[in-house]
């Protein structure tokens, strides 16, 4: 099989966004999250010749970010939790105390979540992979993708159940 090209400084510095999202989703401190992201690119620059499909750049350097992670943190042993994600704030207007109540809601649900099923729902939900480029992302077989991805969603919804008071009445109609 033949080597890919070299990557070059463009090409990578349009997916930084991306793989800062992705490592911040994964890391608790946004500057571990950059230590992570600036690994994955050192990694993918002196490594790349390692990728074995060209064109699948974005998913080999979340697969690449994503050892990254699971690598430091089993030399740690320990796992981190996310501090924050998807801190946004609407300059014009601010938010509501419903959905300031409703992010950290969905925030601490998502943290509650194992690292594994974290990884799955950002890289399907937030950045937008396909089932089996997830897969190949995390070195699993699309089968488990599915399943852990089944059981998070599964997870956030009970704990989603558990924070409303009217979920108790709205089972009791069903």
């Amino acid at each position: 099989m033949p080597a890919s090209p070299p990557l070059d400084d463009d090409t990578l510095r349009v997916l930084i966004p991306r793989l800062r999202r992705f490592a911040r989703s994964l890391a608790t401190d946004p500057a571990a999250a950059d230590d992570l992201v600036q690994a994955t690119l050192e990694r993918a620059l002196t490594r790349g010749d390692t990728r074995r499909d060209e064109a699948a750049l974005q998913p080999w350097l979340f697969s690449v970010l994503y050892r990254q992670f699971v690598d430091d943190h089993r030399r740690a042993a320990r796992w981190k939790r996310i501090a924050s994600l998807f801190a946004t704030e609407d300059a014009h207007r601010p938010p509501t105390p419903d959905q300031v109540f409703d992010a950290r809601t969905s925030l601490s649900a998502f943290t509650r979540l194992p690292a594994d099923q974290r990884a799955l729902l950002m890289l399907v939900s937030v950045e937008g992979l396909a089932y089996r480029e997830a897969a190949e992302v995390l070195g699993i077989p699309i089968g488990t993708v599915m399943s852990r991805l089944s059981r998070a969603r599964q997870a956030l919804r009970a704990m989603d159940d558990e924070n409303d008071p009217a979920a108790p009445v709205l089972r009791a109609l069903r």
